[in-house]
C-alpha cells in the first residue's frame, strides 16, 4: 500500500473508516480516496478526525458510472465495500439493491478496467453462499461478476478477487446491537434458539481484506477461519439476566449459515487460517496456488460444523469497544 492510491467505495461506512484508520497507521499511501454518497457522513468523519493530508472525500454512488470513471483515474487499488445490506430492505426495494449490488459491481469493472487499476477486492458475505433472500442474490451475483471480470480484463492487467466472511460483531443492523438495546427492556427476542453465525472483528475483517489484496492472484473469493457461536449463547452473554421470548424464523433467514459450499469444495484450497475458492472457469492467465490442502468433495464450512466456536468469554472480549 506505500506510495499507492487507494479508493475505497462506502468509505464512511463502518468497514470504510476501520480501513482508513488502520491503512493510515500502517502504510503511507500516496492518496486514499473515500468515494461515497452522503456529504453529511464524509464531513463528520472529516471533522471527527479523519484528516490526514493523504485523505480525499469523493461524492458519488457506485450507480454512477461516470462518476467512478472519474475517481478511479490514476488509482492503483480499489476496495468496494459499497452495498445495500439490510435484508428486509433489500426485499421491499428489490431494484434498488440490484441497481446498487449488481449494477454497481458492473460500473465498478468497468471504471476499473478502464482506467488500468491494478487490482480491486470486493467485500461480499456468507448470505452469497446457497442464497434464500434478494440480499444474498445480489452479493452471489456480484461475485460471480468480480471472478469473471478477469476474463474482461485480459492482457490490460487489472485483477479482481473477492473476500467473502460472517456477521461482523457490532455492525450497523446487526443482532448485538439490537440485544443491547432490548437489554434495557428486560427481555430479549430470538428467532430460532438453534441459530448459529459466524462471527468476525471490524479490525479482523480489515486485516483479512489488506492481507487477501497482497495475496491475491484474480478470480480467487477468499474466505476467512472465523469462530462461530449459537444464538442462545450469544444472548446470556449479553443479557444473561433477561427473559428469553422466541418468536420464530424470519422470511429470509437461515438456522445457519455457509461459507465454503460442498459444490464449491472440490476447487478449493483449505490454509492454516483461510480458504482460497479458485474460479471454476479460470479463461485469463492467472498465478497458480501451489500450496494449500485440497478439501473433501462433500466438506462445507457452516456455522454450525465449525471447529471454532466462541466462548461468552471471548465475546466479552471482541464487544468491549461497542458495549
Amino acid at each position: 500500500m506505500d506510495g499507492k492510491i487507494i479508493l475505497i467505495t462506502g468509505g464512511t461506512g463502518s468497514f470504510g473508516k476501520k480501513f482508513v484508520d488502520i491503512t493510515l497507521r500502517t502504510y503511507q499511501p500516496k492518496k486514499l480516496i473515500i468515494f461515497s454518497r452522503d456529504e453529511l457522513k464524509q464531513h463528520e468523519m472529516r471533522t471527527g478526525g479523519f484528516d490526514h493530508p493523504a485523505l480525499r472525500y469523493f461524492i458519488g454512488d457506485v450507480r454512477d458510472g461516470n462518476r467512478l470513471y472519474r475517481a478511479m483515474h490514476g488509482v492503483d487499488i480499489v476496495v468496494h465495500a459499497a452495498a445495500l445490506k439490510q435484508v428486509p430492505a433489500c426485499e421491499y426495494n428489490p431494484i434498488e439493491a440490484i441497481m446498487t449490488n449488481i449494477m454497481g459491481a458492473k460500473n465498478i469493472i468497468d471504471a476499473a478496467i478502464d482506467n488500468g487499476v491494478k487490482k480491486v477486492i470486493a467485500l461480499s458475505t456468507d448470505k452469497a453462499v446457497n442464497p434464500i433472500n434478494l440480499y444474498g442474490a445480489t452479493k452471489l451475483t456480484a461475485e460471480k461478476l468480480f471472478v469473471q471480470s478477469n476474463a474482461y480484463a485480459g492482457r490490460t492487467g487489472t485483477r479482481f478477487s473477492c473476500v467473502r466472511y460472517g456477521n461482523v460483531v457490532g455492525s450497523r443492523g446487526s443482532v448485538i446491537p439490537l440485544f443491547l438495546k432490548q437489554k434495557a427492556t428486560g427481555k430479549i427476542t430470538i428467532t430460532d434458539e438453534r441459530m448459529t453465525r459466524f462471527w468476525i472483528t471490524l479490525e479482523q475483517g480489515v486485516q483479512f481484506v489488506l492481507k487477501c489484496t497482497e495475496m491475491m492472484h484474480g478470480g480467487e473469493v477468499f474466505v476467512p477461519k472465523i469462530p462461530s457461536m449459537n444464538i442462545m449463547d450469544l444472548a446470556n452473554a449479553i443479557a444473561p439476566e433477561c427473559e428469553i421470548e422466541i418468536i420464530g424464523i424470519r422470511p429470509g433467514e437461515k438456522i445457519h449459515e455457509l461459507l465454503v459450499s460442498s459444490e464449491e469444495a472440490h476447487h478449493s484450497l483449505e490454509f492454516e487460517d483461510f480458504f482460497v475458492i479458485q474460479p471454476s472457469h479460470p479463461w485469463w492467465k492467472t498465478g497458480n496456488w501451489t500450496e494449500g490442502k485440497t478439501l473433501p468433495d462433500d466438506y462445507c464450512y457452516s456455522s454450525s460444523n465449525n471447529d471454532h466456536w466462541l466462548k461468552i468469554t471471548e465475546l466479552k472480549e471482541l464487544m468491549k469497544p461497542i458495549s
